[in-house]
């Protein structure tokens, strides 16, 4: 039932925050393996065709490093090792205003998808990425690489 549930409630929260214009905060992840490779998600909301960084948001009172490291072990089972912050973002997408902190991690852990909020999880070689990778996903990978300079917008 959660799973019909979902979606349907994403898309009402997303027209809710965009007519109120709610500012959120939220995190993202570069989160590696030892053999260097990209921990990416999809999920069962939203545009559950594309792959993207972990993440989700930053609770009341919480600070954005115990937010990241929750989202990862919510979402994945994975524990972050070596979390530091890596960039702040602004978006404007959906409508609202939002910060997002994107986070780098390594994990020697394997990914299990939540099956509430996760369709899927798992690791990519940083040469071989899914077709199905996120614009914004693809922005961050390649300012990581040094394949194009940091921008300030999500």
């Amino acid at each position: 039932m959660l799973r019909l549930i979902l979606p349907l409630a994403y898309r009402v929260r997303r027209c809710a925050m965009a007519l109120l214009r709610w500012r959120t905060r939220g995190v993202k992840l570069l989160v590696f393996d030892r053999d260097g490779r990209v921990l990416l998600a999809r999920h069962r909301y939203g545009r559950s065709d594309l792959h993207m960084l972990p993440g989700g948001g930053i609770a009341r009172a919480e600070t954005p490093e115990t937010a990241a490291a929750r989202e990862l072990r919510e979402e994945t089972g994975c524990i972050a090792r070596g979390l530091r912050i890596v960039a702040r973002y602004e978006s404007r997408t959906e409508g609202r205003r939002d910060t997002v902190f994107l986070f780098t991690a390594q994990t020697d852990d394997t990914p299990v998808p939540d099956g509430r909020e996760l369709a899927e999880a798992a690791f990519h070689p940083l040469g071989d990425l899914p077709a199905t990778l996120s614009p914004a996903t693809r922005r961050r990978i390649e300012e990581w690489n040094g394949a194009r300079e940091r921008s300030k917008d999500w």
